[in-house]
């Protein structure tokens, strides 16, 4: 039996918080080399763009552990420590991209709705588009200049980014088209419009579960 993989919690632990241009967090091998090839060949089929709920997915045991994991209490609370925060009855959402489209990565900030945002790379680095810029997370200086950032990330090896919601917490990727396999995990606000949010993700599960949806 595949033993499950469990992230490196003391490496998210020790790792700093910068505050330019907003408060995150960047914990690379989040996710351990040796666990890397097993989970990478998991990786659930996904041939469209946008966020699917695992509900909608066919995950592989050793990925089902892996979603599992990311949503205890060890993880929340952690980062509630790390960036000062309270999220005990914060509501999670979590969901998977395995493929990236020519319009993603605009420029954009997170629904208000999402306290937390955590992003789980899970890309190998074999893939030139990475050493040419092309769809690595950019934290960003504004809201309408994507070469003018103060950090960039590459999305591989198991990367976890980790950062507060503000009106300011602008991000990006340059485009790229192709596969591109994230987790993302929210913390959602304990409000009306988190609940809507988290009604209409439960309902996406169930509607790309259905046959005729491609």
């Amino acid at each position: 039996m595949m033993h499950p993989v469990i992230p490196d919690y003391a490496a998210l632990e020790s790792a700093p918080v910068s505050t330019v241009p907003f408060a995150h967090a960047v914990v690379p091998q989040f996710i351990r080399p040796a666990d890397l090839p097993a989970l990478n060949a998991s990786l659930p089929v996904i041939r469209s763009g946008g966020s699917f709920p695992p509900e909608a997915l066919t995950l592989s045991p050793i990925m089902a552990r892996l979603v599992a994991e990311l949503q205890q209490p060890r993880l929340r609370g952690l980062i509630a420590t790390k960036f000062g925060l309270d999220l005990d009855d914060a509501p999670t959402m979590l969901t998977m991209r395995g493929r990236t489209r020519a319009k993603d990565g605009r420029i954009h900030r997170d629904s208000d709705c999402k306290r937390v945002t955590v992003l789980l790379y899970l890309n190998s680095a074999d893939n030139n588009a990475w050493s040419r810029h092309e769809g690595c997370l950019r934290l960003l200086r504004n809201a309408h200049d994507m070469e003018d950032f103060a950090a960039e990330i590459p999305p591989l090896n198991g990367t976890l980014v980790i950062f507060p919601n503000g009106p300011d917490t602008w991000h990006g990727h340059r485009q790229y088209v192709g596969p591109r396999y994230t987790i993302q995990l929210n913390y959602m606000a304990n409000d009306a419009s988190a609940r809507n949010e988290l009604r209409r993700h439960r309902l996406s599960a169930l509607t790309k579960r259905l046959p005729w949806v491609a």
